[in-house]
């Protein structure tokens, strides 16, 4: 009889207080290396190793990660410098060291006068013994550069070339000036330039203004308006006067340049007075074709002196006095005339009229009381 066996059961599953006897500890172990004194307390943990595949792998990705790190810092910074070269450029602080035959003079009328300039052997000095400190100012074009500023600049650059034969001086310091901007405002830049030197002439200045009025089709004193608009109001007035001298003797003028402030307002007044008596002024120009300056304003002065009225002959003096009274809408006028004098009384702030619109009136009184006599 074959004796029968009895059968337990048994779970081996650790409970999870139970450690396990040998072989790897379990994943909720912390044991051994955290006690004082251990051997292994202070070691690191040994990183799992990697084959040599994952290795060039990784090395690979780091190396293309680097190189796209340092290719988009490059391309920042080649952004950045296109962006300041381009705000620099609009400003016209790009300065270039160009060749003087490359520089066209075709854009803009000149406020130089193209006759000899006698300071231009000072600046030619000037240049050759420190160099030049202030570029000109060119436009680029499709055929080279157009010139803004510095004629006189130039000029000294291509005498010198030619004088010296120093190859220094076919190249001068260029300031771009950016394309595309409006005609005016190159000529205003060019005469705000030269509105702060003093040997710049109010022929000049006149001349310049009526180039402006016929390229533009602008009466000659709207031209010095735009043209002047940073000059006082004083000078501005100068060449306005200057402009209608030059504008009334058609051309005739070969030096403005030369022309005394006091020979041309004097002309000025004479041409607005009577306006037929600038045909002889022209007249006598035309006839000597070949003059220089010196000849030429000699030649105004005596045209002014041959057509200038003769003193009308003076009355006897008198001690009468004649007096009047006006009605004006600021009120009435009280007039008392005598021997060299005229005397108004009105109440109102005469000190407050410009200089010269009070100058004006009053030459527009004494004309008009002249012809009355």
């Amino acid at each position: 009889m074959v004796k029968k066996r009895s059968v337990f059961d048994i779970n081996f599953e650790p409970e999870d207080n139970e450690e396990f006897p040998a072989g790897n500890p379990s994943p909720m172990e912390t044991k051994s290396s955290n006690v004082q004194g251990h051997p292994f307390q202070n070691r690191e943990a040994v990183p799992a190793r990697r084959g040599p595949m994952a290795s060039a792998i990784a090395e690979t990705a780091d190396a293309t990660a680097e190189r796209a790190s340092a290719e988009a810092a490059i391309r920042a910074e080649n952004d950045a410098l296109a962006h300041e070269h381009v705000r620099l450029k609009k400003l016209g602080l790009i300065t270039d060291l160009i060749k003087t035959s490359d520089v066209l003079m075709t854009k803009l009328t000149r406020d130089r006068s193209a006759n000899a300039d006698p300071d231009l052997a000072e600046l030619k000095e000037s240049i050759k013994s420190v160099g030049l400190s202030n570029p000109i100012r060119v436009e680029q074009t499709a055929d080279g550069f157009e010139l803004i500023q510095g004629y006189r600049r130039l000029t000294a650059f291509i005498q010198l070339a030619e004088e010296t034969g120093d190859p220094r001086y076919t190249r001068i310091p260029a300031a771009m000036v950016p394309r595309g901007e409006p005609l005016v405002t190159l000529y205003r830049k060019m005469v705000d330039e030269n509105l702060i030197r003093k040997d710049l002439s109010f022929g000049e200045m006149a001349q310049l203004a009526l180039s402006y009025a016929r390229d533009e089709g602008v009466s000659s004193g709207d031209a010095v308006s735009t043209l002047y608009a940073s000059a006082l109001k004083q000078k501005r007035t100068y060449i306005r006067q200057f402009a209608r001298v030059l504008e009334a003797l058609d051309g005739a003028v070969r030096h403005p340049e030369a022309i005394p402030r006091a020979l041309g307002l004097d002309l000025y007044k004479m041409i607005e007075v009577e306006p037929d008596r600038r045909t002889s002024i022209i007249a006598a120009l035309r006839e000597l074709p070949d003059r220089d300056a010196d000849k030429e304003v000699q030649m105004l002065r005596d045209s002014f002196a041959a057509l200038k009225k003769p003193r009308r002959q003076m009355p006897p003096k008198t001690v009468s006095k004649t007096s009047l009274r006006l009605g004006r809408p600021e009120g009435e006028v009280r007039v008392t005339a005598s021997d060299g004098k005229i005397e108004l009384r009105l109440n109102r702030d005469f000190s407050a009229i410009s200089r010269s619109r009070l100058q004006e009136g009053i030459e527009a009184l004494l004309t008009s009381l002249d012809k009355d006599s």
